[in-house]
């Protein structure tokens, strides 16, 4: 990786941080685009080789552009990690529900705003979870229904994946030469569910036993990752943990959802994150050869 550069949302911890440590190890310069800057900045810190921390809030698409705005340098790699699981109801500062408005909106944005100086690959992060998921374009941000966390949280991955299946499609229409790719790390132990603390709820209680006996450490979690983002695949694989229900186990190509390949609403998906956020795809279509 030496002479390549790297941008990785949600760096500072979890997978993303294991994966951007492996990366810089390997010679990448590594940006951690963190919301928390302070943390951020003690990540880089603890790494060895050449990594920095900039401000990002996914929830904030504001926020989202500013980053943009300030990566005036080509990227060879984004890699999409950041994201909220289960969390209480919340909403983004844009009004959006806060794990469609982090998981989905706010990695559209950003890929769309840094898509020019892109030449490689972008890899977004995905969940096992998306199997769950359903896209409900009548309430997309539950504003209508009871709000129920998990399948808010399903809808937002199975977005990961029909945005990462679009974008690959626009990608090759346009002639560009970068690669659309995604990945999920199983079940590895994390501190995604970190907040599940505040509630005691019935996750909480199962956290810890089920973690110590079933999950992966994030080093191993972070493999998919590393393999989506540098391994020669086609565009629009997916790559995941390759044990039992891929839960644990070395990386490889596995399969999703049939929802995820459902090309007419990924279509329609973009069509109204685009409408939603403002951002759209900055490529041109390829010119037809004579």
């Amino acid at each position: 990786m030496t002479g390549r550069t790297v941008v990785i949302t949600g760096g500072n911890s979890g997978i993303g941080r294991a994966a951007a440590a492996v990366l810089a190890d390997r010679g990448a310069r590594v940006v951690l685009a963190v919301r928390d800057l302070a943390k951020g900045n003690a990540a880089a810190a603890a790494m060895a080789g050449d990594v920095v921390a900039r401000r990002l809030d996914l929830a904030d698409l504001a926020s989202v552009r500013e980053f943009a705005a300030g990566s005036d340098a080509p990227i060879d790699v984004l890699i999409n990690n950041a994201g909220l699981m289960i969390p209480p109801l919340g909403r983004t500062a844009d009004g959006f529900e806060l794990q469609f408005g982090t998981n989905h909106l706010g990695h559209f944005a950003l890929t769309n705003l840094l898509l020019p100086r892109i030449n490689r690959r972008i890899v977004t992060v995905s969940s096992n979870g998306h199997r769950a998921g359903a896209i409900d374009f009548g309430d997309l941000n539950w504003e209508r229904r009871p709000y129920r966390a998990f399948p808010a949280y399903a809808q937002s991955k199975l977005a990961n994946l029909l945005f990462t299946a679009e974008l690959q499609r626009r990608l090759a229409e346009a002639g560009s030469p970068v690669l659309a790719t995604a990945a999920h790390p199983g079940m590895a132990a994390t501190g995604l569910l970190d907040h599940l603390e505040r509630d005691r709820s019935v996750l909480y209680r199962l956290r810890d036993s089920v973690t110590s006996r079933f999950a992966q450490s994030a080093e191993d979690g972070a493999l998919p990752t590393l393999y989506a983002a540098v391994v020669d695949v086609p565009g629009g694989s997916y790559v995941g943990p390759g044990g039992f229900l891929q839960g644990r186990g070395a990386p490889k190509l596995v399969g999703r959802a049939k929802s995820a390949e459902d090309a007419a609403v990924a279509r329609r998906l973009w069509t109204v994150s685009e409408e939603l956020t403002g951002v759209t795809f900055p490529l041109s279509a390829a010119p037809s050869k004579p």
